[in-house]
């Protein structure tokens, strides 16, 4: 009896030493793999928060027609129905505050220099930053990922060219290319003023900014119902801590100081040019860096859709310059102080600089002097208007570059504007 007890003894006691045994090794299995889904800000997190039931698909897609989208369009459209990050520890915005929007391609040495520009602007922690992405790209969502300055919401353009690897607005198998006859080939396209088909690459540059516009005044909720001034940089605007103070300035000055003017911007129009240093505001013509305007601007913008969207010409900037402001019959002048808020240091486009990790930075860093008037705010409101008139630069005449002469391109196009304001589609998202 003794020896039968002394064996379910051992054998119990061999037993435990066994599961010990076990979960020490499924243990040392399991833990790297959970370290590094935690440690790193995953896809696959970002993907399960944003396939949360109850998601309601917009129908906005079959009513316009737009191009069947893959299964990562349909996550970047899901993930673009997320909330702000951050309201944790910013749970309020400010009454007047200004939302800024940060619109990025694939450039993150150039993103991390930005991020790093807005994390020590005055009152950054008051406002909301809304990311808007040209497609998805982890490292560059890494990076937008760790921001704990502010509010933060991400956007993803769900019909960006570089979504669709192997169809329209991507590059379809039977699309034309280069110069290619459509007749002779049997391919797909219209050519340009200048006999050259669509790139996805090029075209997806005026795409992306017509898709964000249109998204962030009519789609988002959290911008919807905002009338005031919304900030629009890049991923090669450095901003300086002074800029949203001083932004704040001109657009309570702007009314009665310059009542024409349609925007208020943070750099002068000439992007070499760090202002006059002069104790004047200036008025001049509309600049690409730093720019803000409310939604009456907005509104005659959107109304020229099909000028934009049927000029041949891949660049919005550009496109604006040539065919819209012009419609709008005068001076399209914009506000600004006579001392740069903001420095485009970009030496590659937006579509390059993601193969060599410095290409397009010197030595792989940016070096932007920030004296100590640029921490603080520099503009006297009891400052006259200086204007400039007759300024260099696209106007109306000008013909464009070509690279938008893909039918299907222009119709895209249109489509946006219309994708918030169809009565059988959802107005936001």
């Amino acid at each position: 009896m003794a020896a039968n007890g002394k064996k379910s003894c051992l054998k119990a006691r061999a037993f435990r030493r066994f599961l010990s045994l076990f979960f020490v090794t499924l243990l040392g299995a399991l833990l790297p793999i959970v370290l590094l889904r935690t440690n790193s800000v995953s896809k696959s997190w970002y993907w399960n928060e944003a396939l949360s039931p109850g998601y309601n698909y917009s129908r906005v897609g079959q009513i316009l027609s737009l191009p069947r989208q893959n299964e990562l369009s349909i996550r970047l459209e899901k993930l673009n129905q997320l909330p702000p990050r951050n309201t944790d520890l910013f749970p309020k915005l400010a009454k007047d505050h200004i939302t800024i929007v940060l619109y990025v391609h694939n450039r993150p040495q150039y993103l991390k220099v930005v991020v790093d520009s807005l994390s020590r602007v005055v009152g950054i922690g008051e406002t909301l930053l809304i990311v808007s992405h040209d497609g998805y790209f982890e490292e560059m969502n890494k990076i937008v990922q760790s921001i704990k300055f502010c509010q933060v919401k991400q956007i993803f353009a769900p019909y960006s060219p570089h979504v669709f690897p192997d169809s329209f607005p991507g590059v379809s198998r039977n699309d034309c290319k280069d110069k290619d006859d459509a007749a002779k080939k049997h391919c797909v396209g219209n050519p340009d003023q200048y006999g050259n088909h669509r790139s996805p690459k090029i075209v997806a540059l005026k795409h992306h900014w017509w898709w964000m516009m249109n998204t962030v005044w009519d789609g988002l909720k959290e911008t919807k119902g905002q009338s005031g001034h919304i900030l629009f940089i890049e991923e090669d605007h450095f901003i300086f801590p002074n800029a949203y103070r001083n932004l704040q300035i001109l657009t309570e000055l702007k009314p009665q100081k310059c009542p024409d003017c349609y925007a208020a911007n943070l750099a002068p129009s000439d992007v070499n040019s760090r202002g006059e240093y002069s104790d004047c505001l200036i008025a001049e013509r509309m600049g690409n860096v730093g720019y803000s305007f409310n939604r009456t601007v907005w509104r005659k913008i959107h109304m020229k859709a099909r000028e934009f969207c049927f000029f041949d010409e891949y660049n919005w900037d550009i496109t604006m310059w040539a065919t819209v402001y012009p419609s709008f019959g005068g001076p399209v002048h914009t506000l600004r102080a006579p001392r740069t808020s903001a420095v485009h240091f970009g030496k590659c486009g937006l579509h390059q600089g993601h193969g060599d990790k410095t290409a397009c930075i010197d030595n792989g860093v940016v070096k932007i002097p920030v004296e100590g008037t640029d921490k603080v705010t520099n503009i006297d409101s009891k400052w006259d208007v200086y204007v400039y008139e007759h300024q260099a630069g696209y106007k109306a005449g000008f013909k464009g570059w070509g690279g938008w002469g893909d039918d299907r391109d222009r119709h895209l196009c249109l489509k946006f504007a219309e994708m918030y304001h169809s009565s059988l589609a959802g107005s936001t998202i």
